[in-house]
């Protein structure tokens, strides 16, 4: 299996979407934030150049930043699926303080299909297994290709820091909990694709992230 990876830039909140696809050209669409005709375009085109079938979007979580392409997208390609934990209906419910709160427009309803700890979605011979990783959101996931080593972390873990908890349905426990207990026990050269910035992967923030101390103390004399 070779998995391919194109990410792209979206949106004031410098959100990343990815297409990921492999050598059927099957593809998933990840957390598309597009919020201009442009940015949907990138994503059009891109499908359209490399002669990609698109089978699913797969969302991390609901907040605005991550979907605001996706009913157009789902629409676009026929209904494919739209994946999402459906306890996050409750962060697509809280989207209208978001409006509010920065100015940028509601994502247009669309139709979800819940996926939960363990689902499968099977993109060409791509697996990504879903973890299950409230903090950041009450419903948020992760999704990891194991063969691959691959895991695409929305905003849960980025590189050097955690996911925020201050918006609704945010807790700083559950998120801490979920990154020690899900993430940090996958192999060390996982590479971590997160939902803003730059990437990294497991072994690094076990060792360096400022944000998960245990790690990071020092060995007792």
């Amino acid at each position: 299996i070779v998995i391919h990876i194109q990410d792209f830039t979206f949106n004031s909140f410098q959100t990343r979407c990815s297409i990921v696809w492999d050598e059927t050209g099957n593809c998933a669409f990840i957390d598309p934030g597009c919020t201009s005709a442009a940015e949907t375009k990138a994503l059009h085109d891109t499908v359209s150049r490399k002669g990609l079938k698109p089978v699913c979007i797969m969302l991390t979580h609901g907040h605005f930043d991550h979907i605001l392409g996706t009913a157009e997208l789902a629409d676009h390609f026929g209904g494919i699926p739209v994946y999402m934990h459906p306890a996050d209906k409750f962060t697509l419910e809280k989207n209208e303080y978001f409006s509010r709160c920065f100015g940028v427009p509601m994502p247009e309803a669309f139709e979800t299909t819940d996926i939960c700890e363990g689902s499968v979605i099977e993109v060409g011979s791509l697996r990504f297994e879903v973890i299950e990783t409230p903090g950041h959101t009450v419903g948020g996931v992760c999704y990891l290709e194991r063969t691959e080593k691959v895991l695409f972390s929305g905003d849960t873990l980025f590189a050097g820091a955690i996911g925020r908890t201050d918006h609704p349905g945010g807790d700083y426990d559950k998120i801490m909990e979920s990154i020690f207990t899900k993430l940090l026990h996958l192999e060390g050269d996982t590479k971590v694709i997160p939902g803003h910035g730059p990437c990294s992967d497991i072994a690094t923030e076990r060792m360096t992230n400022p944000f998960l101390l245990p790690f990071n103390e020092p060995y007792e004399e």
